[in-house]
C-alpha cells in the first residue's frame, strides 16, 4: 500500500491527491465500526464462557442433575444460552459483514471517480493515456492493498476483543516465576522448625474491604506442637491458614515462622515447607501413582511405598488390579471419599513439610474410614507443628491448645479440659451439642 501511493504520487500527483482526499473518511468510519465490532466479540466470548460453564457444571455434577430430575431443566438452560451465544455472533457477522462491504464500495466507487477525473484529464491533454493506464495499474494494486487491510483490521479487533480478559491475566504480576526458578539453592534456604507466631493480625478480603475478616488475631505455635481451630462458620479459621501460605497479605499486624516475617521467605520455599489435607480433597485425572508423586516428583519407588504404607492406603491400592497405575477419574471420582483422603495424606507424608494444615480432614467420613484416616493422620502429624481446623470437637481432643473463634477474635483458648469447665463458654457449648456433656 505504501509503495502503491509513492508511486503514483510521483507519477500523477493531480489524481494522487484527489484519491487520497477520501482517507480520512474511511479511517474514521473504520474506527467506528472497530469500536463496535471489538464490543460484539468480547460480548461473543462472554456468552460463550457462560455456555461452557453450563456444560462443566452439568459433567461434573450430573448426579446431582439426575437425582433432581433436572435433564430438561439444564436442556433448555444450555438452549437458551447456545442462542445467546448465536444471537451475538449473528450480530457480529452482520456488523463485519456490512464493513467489508463498505470498504468495497468506497474503493471501487472512488476508483471509478478517479478513472471518470482521469478522462477528462486525457480529453482536456493535460495527461498522456499511458499515464493514466499506468495510474489504473497501481490503483487495482492498492485497491487490492487496501482491501485486505479492511480485512486484516476485522480480524485484529476480533482477537483483541476476545483475549482481552485473558490478557489482563497475563499483563498482572505473578505470584512466583514459573519459568525461572526461586532463585534459591538448598544451602541459601532457611530451615523452617515450624515456631508459629501471629501478633495483631488483622485482615479483609480485597473484594470486601469494609468488612473485616480477622481482628486483632494473636497466637503462638511452638515446634512440633498441634492446635486446634474452632468456631462457627464464617469466624476466620481458613482465613487464619491463607494468610499463613500468603494467598493474601494481612491488612495489619505480623506473621512470623522462626522469628522471622513470612514476607522474608521465597513463597515457593514457604510454601513446599506447609502441607495440607483439605475437606475437599482434589484429585488430578491421571493415575494413584501420579496424585501422590504430585507431593514430591522426584521421589523414588520406595518413598512411594513407605508414603502409602503410613497413610494407611497401601492395602487398598494393592487389591486394584493395576496397582498404583489405577486411574482415578476426574477429581478422584472413581474412588471413594476415604480412599481419596488417603491419598492425600500420602501426598503429604510423601512432601514432608515442617507445617502441617488440616482443614477438616475428617469431616465427611463414615466412622469407620474416619478411623483409618485418623490413625493416618495421626501418623503425619508426628513432630510436625499442626494447625488443625474442625467443626467435629472428637478430633482435637489430643491437641495442645485449641482456639476457640468468634466474628474473627479468639475469644477462649485452652486444652479440652481446661475448656470444658468454662462456664457458658462457647466451646463447652459446642461440646455439650457434641458430647451430651453436663
Amino acid at each position: 500500500m505504501i509503495s502503491g501511493i509513492a508511486i503514483i504520487a510521483y507519477l500523477t500527483p493531480g489524481l494522487s491527491l484527489l484519491m487520497l482526499l477520501t482517507f480520512p473518511v474511511i479511517v474514521i468510519i473504520a474506527v467506528l465500526f472497530g469500536r463496535h465490532i471489538r464490543k460484539l466479540s468480547k460480548n461473543r466470548q462472554d456468552k460463550l464462557a457462560e455456555t461452557n460453564t453450563i456444560v462443566e457444571e452439568c459433567l461434573q455434577s450430573f448426579t446431582v442433575v439426575k437425582s433432581y430430575a433436572n435433564e430438561w431443566f439444564e436442556s433448555l438452560r444450555y438452549r437458551k444460552s447456545v442462542d445467546g451465544v448465536v444471537g451475538v455472533s449473528i450480530a457480529f457477522a452482520k456488523v463485519r459483514g456490512l464493513f467489508f462491504v463498505f470498504i468495497i464500495t468506497v474503493l471501487f466507487g472512488g476508483m471509478f471517480f478517479i478513472l471518470w477525473r482521469g478522462a477528462l484529464m486525457v480529453q482536456r491533454g493535460e495527461m498522456e493515456a499511458g499515464d493514466l493506464f499506468s495510474f489504473i495499474i497501481y490503483t487495482a494494486i492498492l485497491g487490492g492493498a487496501i482491501a485486505s487491510f479492511g480485512n486484516l483490521y476485522t480480524s485484529v479487533l476480533q482477537a483483541l476483543g476476545a483475549t482481552e480478559r485473558i490478557r489482563e491475566i497475563l499483563l498482572s504480576e505473578g505470584e512466583v516465576n514459573v519459568t525461572g526458578g526461586s532463585g534459591m539453592t538448598e544451602d541459601t534456604r532457611p530451615i523452617i522448625q515450624g515456631n508459629i507466631v501471629f501478633k495483631d493480625v488483622a485482615f479483609s478480603y480485597p473484594s470486601r474491604s469494609d468488612l473485616a475478616v480477622l481482628k486483632g488475631i494473636n497466637f503462638q505455635v511452638r515446634r512440633g506442637e498441634k492446635i486446634a481451630l474452632v468456631g462457627q462458620s464464617g469466624s476466620g479459621k481458613s482465613t487464619i491458614v491463607q494468610l499463613l501460605m500468603k494467598f493474601y497479605d494481612a491488612s495489619s499486624g505480623t506473621i512470623t515462622i522462626d522469628d522471622k516475617t513470612i514476607a522474608d521467605y521465597d513463597l515457593s520455599y514457604l510454601r513446599h515447607q506447609i502441607g495440607i489435607v483439605p475437606q475437599d480433597v482434589i484429585l488430578f485425572g491421571g493415575t494413584i501413582r501420579e496424585n501422590i508423586l504430585y507431593g514430591k516428583p522426584s521421589a523414588t519407588h520406595d518413598e512411594l511405598l513407605a508414603a502409602a504404607d503410613k497413610s494407611n492406603s497401601l492395602e487398598f491400592i494393592e487389591q486394584f488390579p493395576e496397582g498404583f497405575d489405577t486411574v482415578v477419574g476426574e477429581r478422584g471420582i472413581k474412588l471413594s471419599g476415604g480412599q481419596r483422603q488417603r491419598i492425600a495424606i500420602a501426598r503429604a507424608i510423601l512432601k514432608n513439610p515442617s507445617i502441617l494444615i488440616l482443614d477438616e480432614a475428617t469431616s465427611s467420613l463414615d466412622a469407620e474410614s474416619e478411623k483409618i484416616v485418623q490413625d493416618a493422620l495421626n501418623k503425619l502429624m508426628e513432630n510436625r507443628t499442626s494447625i488443625i481446623i474442625a467443626h467435629r470437637l472428637a478430633t482435637i481432643r489430643e491437641a495442645d491448645c485449641i482456639y476457640v473463634l468468634e466474628g474473627g477474635k479468639i475469644v477462649e483458648k485452652g486444652s479440652h479440659n481446661e475448656l470444658s469447665q468454662v462456664e457458658n463458654g462457647l466451646y463447652r457449648n459446642l461440646a455439650k451439642l457434641q458430647f451430651e456433656l453436663v
